[in-house]
C-alpha cells in the first residue's frame, strides 16, 4: 500500500511472508530519523544517508521468516521505492548530483542521474566477508535494490581504504550528498530537466 500527498512525501507498507516494513520519508526534511530494522549495521547504514541527503526517514522492518538476506534486500527496495514515489514526476529538481565523501582512511565518489532509467555501477572495494553483522554480498545488495528501486543511474566507486566498515560508511554517505543535490529544486528549471520532455 502507497500513500502519497502533494508534497514530497511518502509512505509505504511492505508485508509479504518474508517481511513486515513500514516507511514514512519526506525528501524535504532535515535529515531527522528513527529506524529500526533489527541489524545494527543496517540501521546505522539508513540513519547515516537521511542525515547526510536531509531526508526525514521513520522504517520500521521486520522479518518474518528469519532470514536476514530478505530483510536487507527489502529495506533497500522500500527505501528506494519510498524516494522514487515522493519524487513525483520529477519536475524542476537538479536530476543530477555528485560527491566525495571521505572516512578516516576511505573515500568514495558517487555520481547520480535520476532519469528513469535503471543502471548501477558499484565498485566498493571490500574484502572481508562481513562487515560488522552483515555479509559482503548482503551489503552491495542492499545498494543495488535501494538503486535499482529509486529508479535511477547511480555509480559508486570507493577509490581507496583499508576498513571495510569505513568503505561503507564513505559510500552511503556520498550517496547521500549526491542525492541530496540531484533531488534538490532548481528555481529557473522550465519545462523538466531533459531535452526528451519527460523523465
Amino acid at each position: 500500500m502507497i500513500i502519497e500527498d502533494h508534497q514530497r512525501t511518502c509512505e509505504i507498507e511492505r508485508r509479504t511472508k518474508e517481511v513486515s516494513i513500514v516507511i514514512k520519508i519526506n525528501l524535504d526534511g532535515k535529515g531527522n530519523s528513527n529506524v529500526n530494522t533489527g541489524i545494527d549495521f543496517l540501521n546505522h547504514i539508513v540513519v547515516s544517508f537521511s542525515k547526510h541527503s536531509k531526508i526525514d526517514i521513520d522504517l520500521k522492518a521486520k522479518s518474518e521468516d528469519g532470514i536476514k538476506h530478505h530483510l536487507i534486500e527489502d529495506t533497500g527496495i522500500v527505501l528506494g521505492q519510498a524516494i522514487d514515489k515522493a519524487l513525483g514526476k520529477r519536475e524542476n529538481i537538479n536530476r543530477f548530483g555528485n560527491a566525495t565523501v571521505p572516512m578516516d582512511e576511505s573515500a568514495s565518489s558517487v555520481a547520480v542521474d535520476l532519469i528513469k532509467r535503471q543502471y548501477s555501477h558499484i565498485d566498493m572495494k571490500l574484502e572481508r566477508e562481513k562487515i560488522e553483522n552483515m555479509s559482503q554480498e548482503d551489503i552491495i545488495h542492499f545498494f543495488q535494490s535501494f538503486i535499482g528501486n529509486i529508479n535511477c543511474c547511480m555509480h559508486i566507486i570507493v577509490h581507496y581504504g583499508t576498513n571495510d566498515h569505513h568503505k561503507v560508511e564513505s559510500a552511503i554517505k556520498a550517496a547521500a550528498v549526491a542525492l541530496r543535490n540531484a533531488i534538490g529544486i532548481d528555481p529557473n528549471s522550465e519545462g523538466g530537466p531533459t531535452t526528451k520532455g519527460m523523465m
